[in-house]
């Protein structure tokens, strides 16, 4: 049986907190993609980049939800029950030009 997320009833509709990974523009570092929480608005950058923000908002918060955020790509994922989901008809609109720093 695949294995279901147990936080979807917890996903928020929000407003991203900013136009980049939050973090990564305060200190001027680059992001591959970005992550947004859908808890709290929160926009972060991926594993793949090299301050992985996103996550280190999970273990400081425990807010489970991240959308794929830019490109929007439509899927969520669950950090706590570690599950790909689908949010192609919940994707948050970026609120203004998302800069490129890869």
């Amino acid at each position: 049986m695949a294995k279901r997320c147990t936080h979807v009833a917890d996903i928020r509709d929000v407003t991203p907190s900013a136009l980049g990974c939050e973090e990564c523009l305060k200190i001027g570092s680059e992001w591959l993609h970005l992550r947004l929480c859908r808890t709290c608005g929160h926009v972060g950058c991926c594993d793949d980049s090299p301050n992985k923000h996103a996550t280190k908002h999970f273990h400081a918060t425990g807010h489970p939800i991240i959308e794929g955020y830019d490109p929007p790509e439509g899927w969520g994922w669950c950090y706590v029950d570690e599950v790909v989901f689908d949010l192609s008809k919940r994707k948050t609109p970026h609120n203004g030009p998302i800069p490129r720093y890869y």
